[in-house]
C-alpha cells in the first residue's frame, strides 16, 4: 500500500538502511502487520486550523450548577467539536511531524491508529439536538474512553524504544503535549458523561448544587487534609502489603491550614498526592528497613493563600541520588531506561486517573507493587499539576530527604493548559 507522507515533512521517508531494518523487526513483532498508512492531510488541515477553546474548572461546573436540557445539549455540542479539534487533530499532526520510523514503532503505531479512529469518528457526529441523540453520543464517548486506556503505557514504551532515533528533549515535549491533550479529552468527556447521569437520575432537580457536592467530575470543595489522609492510608497499605513480615510504615502527619478547600477534579488531585506520598513512604521504608527504630514520619504542610494552596510533603528517606536528579521530569532520559521499559511490559493496562484505577484491576498504576518502578510518576504528576495552572517542584538534600511542593490554583478560573501545533513550532 502506498503511504503518503505529510507534505510539510518529506524528509520523514528518508530513512537509513539500519532504520529500515528496525522497521522490519518491529513489523515482525506485530505478527507481520504493517505500520499505519499516512492518510491524506487535507481533512486534518481543516481541523488543525480551527481555534482551540480551552476551558476552566469554573466553566466546567457552570454547565452543571443549574443543569437544564439546554445546558446539557450545549455541553454535548461543545464536546462534539472540541474532541476532534485540539484534543485529537493537533496530536495527530504532531505525530505526523515525527520521523516516519518513530511512528512505525508498534506502540506508537497503536496510539496513532487509536487517535485517527477517534478523530474520524467524532468529526462525523452531527449537531446534537435531542436527549436521545445525546444518549447515543454518550455511548460513543464511553466506548472511546475504554478503548484508549492503553494509550499511556504504549506511548511511554514507544518513546523509550525510540530514544536513539529522536532527541530526548523532542520526545519529552511530544509526550507532555500528548498527555495534556489526553487529560483534556478525558476531562471534558467524563464531565459530560457525569452531567448526563445527573440529569437522567430520578432525583435530579435543576437547581444550584450544594457547595459540598460534585458538579460532574468537579468537586466544588476539595478538602486538602481529607484527600491527603485517604491517599496516605491507601499508599501505606500498598507499601506494607509487599514489605515482608510485619513491616513498619512511616506515620503521615498533617498540619497547617487543614480546612483549606478549593474546586478541583478529584481524580487528578488523588493521583498527584498519591504518587508523591508513595515516593516518600517507599524511600523512608527502604532507608530504615534494617533498623529496629521506628522510621521518621512524613510531614505534610498545607498552606492556604488568597489565590492558591501549596502542599509540602517532606520526608527523611535519604534524598534523590545525584545521577538521576537531572532526569526526574523526563519520560525518556536517565540511566534506568531499560529497567523502566521492562517494568512497563509487566503492567498490561495502565489507567491515568484514580477513577479509572478503581474501575479496573490491581494491575493498574496506583496499585502497582512498590518494586515495580515505572519512572513516570513524577513527570506525569507535573503534567497533571500544570494542567490547571498549578505547579510541582522537588528540592532534595542528598543523604537526608526530599521536600515536594505542589501548588494548586484555588479559584478555579485558570484555563486548562493545552498545546497547539503552532505553539510547539514557535518554541
Amino acid at each position: 500500500m502506498l503511504r503518503v507522507a505529510p507534505l510539510s515533512r518529506p524528509r520523514a521517508f528518508c530513512v537509513a538502511r539500519c532504520v529500515v531494518s528496525q522497521n522490519r523487526r518491529w513489523a515482525s513483532s506485530r505478527g507481520g502487520r504493517n505500520p499505519p498508512p499516512w492518510r491524506p492531510a487535507s481533512t486534518l488541515d481543516d481541523w488543525v486550523d480551527r481555534p482551540i477553546r480551552p476551558i476552566s474548572l469554573r466553566q466546567l461546573f457552570f454547565f452543571g450548577r443549574t443543569l437544564t436540557e439546554g445546558r446539557l445539549l450545549s455541553s454535548a455540542n461543545y464536546v462534539r467539536m472540541e474532541l476532534p479539534t485540539s484534543r485529537l487533530a493537533h496530536r495527530l499532526r504532531e505525530m505526523q511531524r515525527l520521523p516516519y520510523v518513530v511512528v512505525t514503532n508498534p506502540h506508537l503505531s497503536l496510539v496513532y491508529e487509536l487517535y485517527y479512529k477517534s478523530f474520524e469518528t467524532f468529526r462525523r457526529v452531527p449537531v446534537i439536538r435531542t436527549l436521545e441523540e445525546n444518549d447515543e453520543f454518550c455511548k460513543l464517548i464511553s466506548d472511546n474512553l475504554k478503548e484508549h486506556l492503553a494509550v499511556i503505557p504504549n506511548l511511554v514504551m514507544g518513546v523509550l524504544e525510540c530514544q536513539d532515533l529522536v532527541s530526548p528533549d523532542t520526545m519529552d515535549q511530544f509526550v507532555q503535549a500528548m498527555l495534556r491533550a489526553r487529560i483534556s479529552r478525558r476531562v471534558i468527556a467524563e464531565q459530560h458523561l457525569a452531567l448526563t447521569d445527573t440529569f437522567d437520575s430520578p432525583w435530579h432537580v435543576p437547581q444550584i448544587s450544594s457547595e459540598n457536592e460534585f458538579v460532574g467530575e468537579v468537586l466544588l470543595r476539595c478538602n486538602a487534609k481529607e484527600i491527603i489522609e485517604r491517599c496516605g492510608r491507601f499508599t501505606q497499605d500498598i507499601c506494607k502489603s509487599s514489605a515482608g513480615v510485619d513491616p513498619i510504615v512511616p506515620e503521615i502527619r498533617i498540619q497547617g491550614h487543614v480546612n483549606a478547600t478549593f474546586p478541583y477534579v478529584l481524580s487528578h488531585l488523588e493521583y498527584i498526592v498519591g504518587e508523591l506520598l508513595r515516593n516518600s513512604v517507599q524511600a523512608v521504608m527502604d532507608k530504615y528497613k534494617d533498623t529496629k527504630i521506628p522510621p521518621p514520619p512524613i510531614d505534610v504542610l498545607i498552606c492556604e493563600a488568597p489565590q492558591h494552596v501549596v502542599i509540602r510533603i517532606s520526608d527523611q528517606g535519604g534524598g534523590i541520588p545525584r545521577d538521576i536528579m537531572s532526569y526526574l521530569w523526563s519520560f525518556c532520559k536517565g540511566p534506568r531506561r531499560a529497567t523502566r521499559l521492562q517494568n512497563f511490559k509487566d503492567v498490561p493496562t495502565l489507567a491515568a486517573t484514580m477513577q479509572e484505577m478503581r474501575d479496573s484491576s490491581l494491575s493498574t498504576l496506583a496499585s502497582r507493587p512498590p518494586g515495580l518502578r515505572l519512572g513516570m510518576g513524577l513527570p506525569m504528576s507535573r503534567v497533571y499539576a500544570e494542567y490547571w495552572a498549578g505547579g510541582l517542584e522537588l528540592h532534595t538534600l542528598e543523604g537526608y530527604g526530599v521536600d515536594a511542593f505542589l501548588q494548586i490554583s484555588k479559584l478555579g478560573n485558570q484555563n486548562e493548559q493545552l498545546t497547539s501545533r503552532a505553539s510547539i513550532d514557535g518554541v
